[in-house]
């Protein structure tokens, strides 16, 4: 399911759509189908919302609707669990580990979510790949605040 990271934002959100539903109807699922069904189940709060089907995917979460866009939190997620299983950038997995024993893996990813958000900003408006070292200081503070 490649389209979750190079395909149209109708793609993605389609694909976790798709995901969730099948896994509420029991049908076997692709691995990758299986992480993103785990992601939605963490977070009830998305959960009617997305039984909502097509009109789910067409929503509009601009920064003056004041709502989060369900979509973005939940690629979030899926971002940093492949940065952590493959500790990239290097020393992500260590922070990660580090948040977790204090607050949970899922809160220690809703932690490090500004930092990779910010991350992602930035280099979008440098036109640039994020910068890994400011990232990783940036992640690094998560642990020394002990927030």
């Amino acid at each position: 399911m490649s389209l979750l990271f190079g395909g149209s934002r109708d793609e993605l959100r389609r694909g976790w759509l798709q995901a969730w539903q099948q896994a509420r109807a029991g049908a076997v699922l692709t691995p990758l189908e299986t992480q993103l069904a785990a992601i939605v189940g963490e977070h009830p709060e998305y959960h009617l919302w997305l039984e909502q089907g097509d009109a789910a995917l067409q929503a509009d979460f601009g920064p003056e609707s004041g709502r989060t866009n369900p979509f973005l939190h939940l690629s979030m997620h899926m971002a940093l669990r492949e940065q952590v299983g493959t500790d990239r950038p290097t020393g992500i997995r260590r922070i990660h580990s580090g948040l977790s024993r204090q607050h949970g893996a899922h809160d220690a990813e809703h932690r490090m979510m500004e930092a990779l958000g910010r991350a992602l900003w930035d280099a979008q408006r440098a036109g640039t790949a994020p910068d890994e070292r400011r990232y990783l200081e940036d992640l690094e503070r998560l642990i020394s605040t002990r927030r």
